[in-house]
């Protein structure tokens, strides 16, 4: 099966005992996609005399009731880790099944009008840019946005303005983050900002060729991931002619759209 299409379902036994009548006889997970809503669903006979469902690195679990029977529970969490996840089914105090996962480093891919780029991001060295990004992803905040800052032989830059170079509404600023291991080479997918360190929030850039001094430069600039399929898509973009509008320089004359960005792993 293809891991980069996560609308798999997963049953993996691992442990089974029986707790005053509760038993489970399956744990299934769906969706099984870092910063994106996974669906569990707990199987067996008398769930309702209460069960709980424990996943240390999955964010705000919640039982969807509406889904709940005498021999179902369904709930939902966000993964906000990559790697391996135990899962378990608690009941009266004792683990009634556990199953493993694994949460794959997420991917997202940028449609534009000029070709498709896949990016993939290290929210283990770069956690709080990665997991920025992706809520501007599952929020669909990038469409119709535009790459607005195009130097060859540097960078693109896009995610912050409409093809009219209205500037989008964003979300509060991130701390910076660097020092972590990765850096401004070619392909690297990095955080724009502002002269303040922390001023981050949608923005991003792809560097078109090695550009370590970026690392360092005015403090740093925060790398979050790096292109892993669609690079000729990226230089096709860094040669666009360029001038300057609404007093923003290195602006695409005809404008690079940004039509979506989905994840797909």
């Amino acid at each position: 099966m293809n891991s980069r299409w996560l609308a798999t379902s997963l049953a993996l036994t691992v442990a089974v005992s029986a707790c005053g009548g509760l038993e489970t006889t399956d744990i299934a997970a769906q969706g099984l996609m870092y910063g994106n809503t996974t669906r569990f669903t707990v199987t067996g006979p008398n769930l309702d005399k209460g069960i709980a469902l424990n996943a240390p690195t999955c964010m705000g679990i919640a039982e969807v009731t509406a889904s709940a029977t005498a021999t179902q529970k369904v709930y939902t969490c966000t993964p906000a880790a990559t790697g391996s996840m135990t899962v378990a089914a608690t009941g009266g105090g004792v683990v009634l099944r556990s199953i493993t996962v694994n949460i794959p480093l997420p991917q997202v891919t940028v449609k534009t009008s000029m070709g498709d780029i896949v990016m993939e991001l290290d929210p283990g060295r770069a956690p709080v840019s990665a997991l920025n990004f992706m809520q501007y992803v599952n929020a669909n905040f990038y469409s119709n946005l535009i790459f607005h800052r195009v130097i060859p032989n540097f960078v693109i830059q896009g995610g912050g303005f409409d093809a009219a170079l209205a500037p989008a509404t964003t979300r509060d600023p991130i701390k910076l983050e660097i020092a972590n291991g990765l850096s401004n080479v070619r392909g690297a997918v990095a955080m724009a900002r502002t002269a303040a360190a922390a001023s981050a929030s949608s923005q991003f850039f792809i560097n078109t060729v090695d550009n370590t001094s970026l690392d360092t430069l005015n403090g740093g600039y925060a790398v979050f991931g790096k292109v892993v399929a669609g690079m000729t898509t990226v230089d096709a973009i860094s040669a666009v002619p360029t001038g300057v509008s609404n007093g923003m320089a290195d602006v695409p004359l005809t404008p690079v759209v940004i039509t979506s960005v989905t994840q797909t792993q």
